[in-house]
């Protein structure tokens, strides 16, 4: 599984990015798929994911500002941010994982990762 994550960038403080990660490879739209950040000096942490079935959820710091959407013919999945605050500055990176029990499992699947810069 090969994951390309792009869009990210320099954008002022309330406004928007939408991030993309196209998926090859070893793929299906039953794998569940998330976006993690990594802001300087902190560890990696889950800001989305999204089930097989479409099914999503939210980090509390980005619930009602970030959307994650799939779509299984083009094998994207994109996270649409908006109102960013500067807090939201990281590095993002797709990921490809598993939903079992209710729970986000990672894999070790990841894209690159993209930078977002949030300025205040």
């Amino acid at each position: 599984v090969q994951l390309q994550a792009s869009g990210g960038g320099l954008v002022q403080a309330g406004g928007s990015l939408k991030l993309s990660c196209a998926a090859s490879g070893s793929m299906s739209s039953s794998n569940a798929m998330g976006w993690y950040r990594q802001r300087p000096g902190k560890q990696r942490e889950l800001v989305a994911f999204i089930t097989g079935g479409g099914s999503t959820n939210y980090a509390d710091s980005v619930k009602g500002r970030f959307t994650i959407s799939r779509d299984n013919a083009k094998n994207t999945v994109d996270l649409q941010m908006n109102s960013l605050r500067p807090e939201d500055t990281a590095v993002y990176y797709c990921n490809r994982g598993e939903f079992f029990l209710g729970e986000y499992s990672s894999l070790p699947y990841w894209g690159q990762g993209t930078q977002v810069t949030v300025s205040s």
